[in-house]
C-alpha cells in the first residue's frame, strides 16, 4: 500500500456512525483516537498512512467531491440530494443493509380527500386559485423534492427550508405538507401525518463512497477493495 496519506470520512454520530465502525471491526481494522470518542480525528492501528475524519454525513459528500477526502461513508439520500456537479465527482462502491430509510411525501391525517400525488396536484391548484398562495412544503431535501414534484405534475408549490423537526411544520402554520426521511414511519404517525400512497421519493441506505479524484491511486484502490469485500 502506498505511503501517501489516505483520508477516510466517517459520520460523526448516529446509526450511520455505529454501522460504519462495525465494518472496520469486522475487517479487523482497529480505529484509535488520541482523545477518545469525542475526537474528530482517528487512525487505524498499524496503518500510519490512513487518517480518519469524523464529519457530518452531508459534509462527507462535499469533501469527497472536492478531493479532501479519498473514501467516505454516508447516506445515499444525501448523495442524491447534492448538486449534479458534486454527484459526478463521487462514486458509489457499495450499498449496505443498514441506515435504511425512505424519503417520502407526508400530509396531515385530516386531509382525507388527498391519497395520491394527482390529488395533491389538485389541491396545489386550489391553493393558487382560491387562496392566492402556493402550497408550502417543508423539507431538508429541496432538490429531490422539487424533482419529484415536477415529475408527478405538481408545479404550484413553494419550498420551506426545515431547520429542525420537519414533522411539526404543518401544525405551526409554517407549511401545509412535508417531505421527510423516515425509517419506520412511526414518528410521522405519532405526529398525525401519513405518507401518500405513491409518495415515495427515494429509498436510501448507508454507502461506501470514494472520490473520483482518488480512484487511480493504488493505495486507495486497495483499501476500498478491503472495505467492500
Amino acid at each position: 500500500m502506498s505511503n501517501k496519506i489516505i483520508k477516510i470520512g466517517i459520520p460523526s454520530k448516529g446509526r450511520l456512525r455505529s454501522g460504519v465502525l462495525n465494518i472496520f471491526k469486522k475487517k479487523k481494522l482497529k480505529i484509535l483516537s488520541e482523545r477518545g470518542e469525542r475526537d474528530l480525528f482517528g487512525f487505524i492501528k498499524g496503518k500510519k498512512n490512513i487518517v480518519i475524519n469524523y464529519l457530518h454525513a452531508r459534509e462527507i459528500i462535499e469533501r469527497l467531491a472536492d478531493g479532501s477526502l479519498d473514501i467516505g461513508f454516508s447516506g445515499y439520500d444525501l448523495l442524491m440530494e447534492s448538486e449534479i456537479n458534486i454527484q459526478k465527482k463521487v462514486i458509489v462502491k457499495k450499498k449496505y443493509d443498514f441506515g435504511e430509510a425512505t424519503l417520502v411525501v407526508a400530509i396531515p391525517d385530516d386531509w382525507i380527500d388527498v391519497q395520491t400525488m394527482p390529488d395533491l396536484e389538485e389541491i396545489a391548484f386550489e391553493f393558487k386559485d382560491k387562496k392566492r398562495n402556493r402550497l408550502r412544503i417543508a423539507t431538508k431535501y429541496p432538490n429531490l423534492t422539487t424533482e419529484f414534484m415536477f415529475s408527478r405534475g405538481v408545479t404550484q408549490f413553494k419550498l420551506v427550508k426545515s431547520l429542525g423537526a420537519t414533522e411539526i411544520y404543518p401544525f405551526t402554520g409554517s407549511s401545509e405538507i412535508i417531505t421527510d426521511i423516515t425509517s419506520t414511519g412511526a414518528t410521522l404517525k405519532a405526529n398525525k401525518l401519513r405518507i401518500l400512497k405513491d409518495g415515495i421519493i427515494l429509498n436510501s441506505q448507508a454507502c461506501l463512497l470514494f472520490s473520483k479524484a482518488s480512484s487511480s491511486r493504488s493505495g486507495t484502490k486497495s483499501l476500498i477493495k478491503t472495505l467492500s469485500n
